[in-house]
C-alpha cells in the first residue's frame, strides 16, 4: 500500500499533474537526486512516488538460515525501509514545502526493475529520477549497477543525477541524434516543458561522415522542430565517426549542463549500455542525463 503525504490538498483532483517515480536506496546520492527533482519541477504540479525495493537485502543477508529468520528479517527490513522513507518525506517538507507537490511512499518486497516497471505501468509515470550511483559509490564509474539496470529495462524516461551535482537551471541542453528515429510526442513534450521552463537552448548534434541527410532524416528533423515550437533550437554537424569524442568535446566547449539521449533498438546508447560498463566506451557523464526510451511500453 502506498503511504500518502500531501503538502496541500487544494488540487488533489487536478488531472494535469506530472507523475514522477523516485527509487531510493537511502544513500546520500539518492537523496541528492530527490533534492534535484523537487527543485527541477518546483513550478509544476507533481505526484512524486518514492519507492524502496528491498528483496535483495533480505535474500542476501548473512543470517538467512531458516524460513523463520527469513520472515523476521523481512519484517525488520520493511519497517526500517518505512522509517527511512518517512525521513526523506520530512526532509522534503523542510527544504521544499511546495503546495504544488504531493508524495506517496512505498516499501516493497521485490526486485527494483520489476517494481519500477510495475509502478510505471500502473501509475502511468512520466519520468523516473534517481542518482547515477547509489550506496556502491564507485567514483571511477559513471553509472552504478541499479541505475544501469533501470536505463536498460524500465520503459520510461530516466533522469540520472550525478552524485554531489547541485541544482542550477539548465541553460544549454545537448541532444545528440542521427535523425533516424521517429520520436514520440509524449517524450518530446517532456523535453519541450523542461526547455521552456528554464528558457534553455537545445543543441542537436549530428555526428556523421556524411553531411547530407536522407529524406527520412529530414522528415524526422522537421518533426523535432515542429514538436518544439517554443524552444530555442540550434543544429550542429560534426563530420567524424567518433560520436563519443564529439559528445564529450561538445559538452566541454559549449557549457552543456544537461544531456539527452535516445535509447532504442540498435541505437548508439544501446550499444553503450550493453558494454560491460558504460565507461568502457569513454562517455563520462558528469551532468544530469535524461534517457528517453524509444522502446515499446508493455
Amino acid at each position: 500500500m502506498w503511504h500518502y503525504l500531501a503538502l496541500s490538498n487544494t488540487y488533489q483532483n487536478d488531472k494535469a499533474m506530472r507523475k514522477i517515480l523516485i527509487p531510493t536506496d537511502f544513500s546520500e546520492n539518492a537523496m541528492n537526486a530527490v533534492r534535484y527533482a523537487v527543485e527541477l519541477f518546483k513550478y509544476e504540479r507533481c505526484d512524486f512516488f518514492l519507492m524502496h525495493a528491498y528483496a535483495d537485502e533480505v535474500y542476501d543477508h548473512n543470517a538467512l538460515v531458516s524460513r523463520t529468520i527469513f520472515n523476521e528479517l523481512k519484517e525488520t527490513v520493511h519497517n526500517n525501509s518505512d522509517r527511512e522513507l518517512n525521513k526523506i518525506l520530512e526532509e522534503i517538507h523542510q527544504i521544499s514545502p511546495n503546495p504544488r507537490h504531493k508524495y506517496k511512499s512505498k516499501s516493497v518486497f521485490g526486485i527494483l526493475i520489476d517494481e519500477a516497471n510495475d509502478i510505471v505501468d500502473k501509475e502511468n509515470i512520466d519520468i523516473v529520477i534517481m542518482g547515477t550511483r547509489g550506496k556502491e559509490d564507485d567514483r571511477n564509474l559513471t553509472f552504478g549497477s541499479n541505475t544501469l539496470q533501470v536505463i536498460k529495462y524500465v520503459k520510461c524516461p530516466l533522469l540520472a543525477i550525478p552524485s554531489e551535482y547541485k541544482y542550477h537551471q539548465p541553460k544549454n541542453i545537448l541532444f545528440p541524434t542521427d535523425y533516424l528515429l521517429p520520436y514520440k510526442r509524449r517524450e518530446l513534450k517532456l523535453v519541450s516543458t523542461l526547455a521552456k521552463s528554464f528558457r534553455s537552448k537545445i543543441h542537436f548534434l549530428y555526428v556523421s561522415s556524411f553531411k547530407k541527410l536522407s529524406i527520412r532524416q529530414e522528415d524526422n528533423k522537421a518533426f523535432l522542430e515542429k514538436s518544439l515550437p517554443e524552444s530555442e533550437l540550434e543544429f550542429h554537424i560534426r563530420e567524424t565517426k567518433d560520436l563519443t569524442a564529439s559528445i564529450n568535446e561538445f559538452i566541454k566547449k559549449n557549457d552543456i549542463d544537461f544531456l539527452i539521449m535516445i535509447n532504442s533498438r540498435h541505437s548508439y546508447l544501446e550499444s553503450v549500455l550493453y558494454q560491460s560498463t558504460i565507461d568502457k566506451i569513454g562517455l563520462h557523464v558528469k551532468i544530469p542525463f535524461l534517457v528517453i526510451q524509444n522502446l515499446q511500453r508493455y
